[in-house]
């Protein structure tokens, strides 16, 4: 990851057209959150965008030699003296050891039980829609067989590569394709084992090129070159690609006004017109970049307080780190959907990152938590999908999704330890239709209602009380006026 700062009554209308007016409203939302010039102009990709929107539920996965170590994917090779790059271990007091030791854990790379077809279903069970797969981190180590260097998993120097999967990133791709997943291809533009990036003429002294691009242009645009064949081999030999998940947003142009030590501009608009010709509308993310080839953001571990107006995606860790670490400590299944529905009320998509171990295994509290997500999600799943924000998005512990017939999703977040639901829910933001029915997901019956001033009451039977179809987090259905 990037390792950034946290973010921090009048005329009613018939109802097919207040769906087209919100819609529109949506989507000039996002252009209007961007200056003129950067506003995106093709047709194929506000379709995919759309799509995107649509999906909601999405899985992340860091995966790379570091797991054998169980530490922060690739920052401990990087020397910034910042916590998520501190070394450890027997080689940590001599930089150029270590980082020898961490390249030369591609010679036992081995991970036997990599098993892409059980993440795929156990995914589509959790309800998750779409993935985005590390090809390769900010440490250069390609888990895809690449032609442009020999740090990969398919190079005979890694025990993996006698393994019929060995081509990791495509069989990742295919299995989770299979299962209807939209794909993303994560890819950093740093590469810090690319001899044109951080030259070994130099020492390393920062995440970014270690040379002057301006003293020696052949070089970096040496990088450029490498860089633009790694994604071109990936959106050619791959299928159908969806996002193109691009990492290390200090790999850009210098803004006006700005000084930085280099212009790492690896030419984007080349990029995106090379990847978008092999993949028509495709989705980029340039992340933390802005601009034209940033079509949606990407906050990282956290949720905005407020609905942002441009198309966005929580990424976050569903233990606490982005790559494997042992006996990591996993979030609680209540956490997850709570995140899940703020994320969504307000919006957004989730992208819930899992990172797997040295030998190709999920942990356990990873397992068990996608079983538990999908239990919830197969009564709810009709609140998340497809839906959007509507005001005020949340009203006390109850949350609301917009679908696109224009009905109304309240849902309910239960407190950690609440098990049995209220007898009575107060919503004051909407009323329902006279005489409509409101009902609750996974219960037969419509519910009981009565109008409260500008609002109204949800009477909850005891039956459905003490006998909920779900727990966690409860969604009711209801046409408003």
């Amino acid at each position: 990851m990037n390792m950034l700062p946290r973010f921090t009554r009048g005329v009613k209308p018939c109802l097919t057209c207040l769906c087209f007016l919100l819609l529109l409203a949506a989507v000039q939302g996002f252009a209007q959150s961007a200056p003129a010039g950067d506003k995106e102009t093709d047709p194929l990709v506000l379709k995919k965008l759309e799509w995107f929107q649509d999906m909601k539920f999405g899985l992340l996965m860091h995966w790379g030699t570091y797991s054998q170590w169980g530490i922060v994917e690739s920052w401990s090779i990087c020397p910034e003296d910042e916590d998520w790059c501190k070394r450890r271990g027997p080689y940590a007091g001599d930089y150029f050891e270590y980082k020898k030791a961490y390249e030369n854990l591609k010679t036992t790379f081995d991970p036997v039980k990599f098993d892409p077809e059980s993440w795929a279903v156990a995914a589509r069970e959790a309800g998750m829609r779409y993935v985005v797969f590390t090809t390769k981190h900010h440490d250069g180590f390609c888990m895809f067989d690449t032609k442009q260097t020999d740090y990969k998993i398919t190079d005979p120097g890694c025990p993996f590569s006698s393994n019929p999967g060995r081509n990791v990133a495509k069989e990742v791709f295919n299995a989770f394709r299979e299962r209807g997943f939209g794909i993303g291809a994560y890819f950093s533009k740093a590469d810090w084992h690319c001899p044109d990036y951080w030259w070994p003429y130099f020492p390393p002294v920062d995440r970014h090129v270690n040379y002057s691009v301006t003293t020696y242009p052949d070089r970096w645009n040496a990088f450029k070159t490498f860089t633009a064949n790694q994604i071109r081999e990936l959106m050619t030999d791959y299928g159908t690609v969806d996002i193109l998940w691009l990492d290390a947003g200090w790999v850009r142009p210098t803004r006006a006004g700005e000084t930085r030590r280099n212009n790492e501009d690896i030419d984007m608009p080349a990029i995106a017109a090379m990847a978008r010709s092999l993949q028509p509308g495709l989705i980029i993310v340039d992340r933390a970049v802005g601009g034209r080839y940033e079509n949606y953001r990407t906050p990282e571990q956290e949720v905005p307080k407020t609905p942002p107006d441009y198309i966005w995606e929580t990424c976050m860790t569903m233990a606490t780190s982005w790559s494997y670490v042992p006996n990591d400590e996993y979030k609680p299944a209540w956490k997850l959907i709570h995140l899940l529905v703020d994320i969504v009320a307000k919006g957004g998509n989730f992208l819930l990152n899992i990172g797997p171990g040295p030998d190709g295994a999920l942990a356990p509290d990873a397992w068990t938590r996608l079983k538990e997500l999908g239990a919830w999600m197969k009564v709810n799943g009709d609140a998340i999908y497809y839906t959007r924000a509507i005001a005020p998005y949340k009203e006390d512990k109850v949350c609301f999704t917009r679908r696109p017939d224009g009905a109304v999703n309240a849902i309910y977040l239960a407190d950690e330890k609440e098990t049995m639901m209220p007898a009575e829910i107060t919503i004051a933001s909407f009323s329902p239709q006279p005489g409509s029915d409101i009902v609750m997901l996974g219960v037969a019956e419509p519910l009981p209602w009565e109008p409260a001033g500008t609002g109204f009451i949800i009477h909850i039977p005891e039956s459905v009380r003490t006998n909920p179809p779900c727990g966690y987090a409860w969604a009711f259905r209801f046409l408003p006026k």
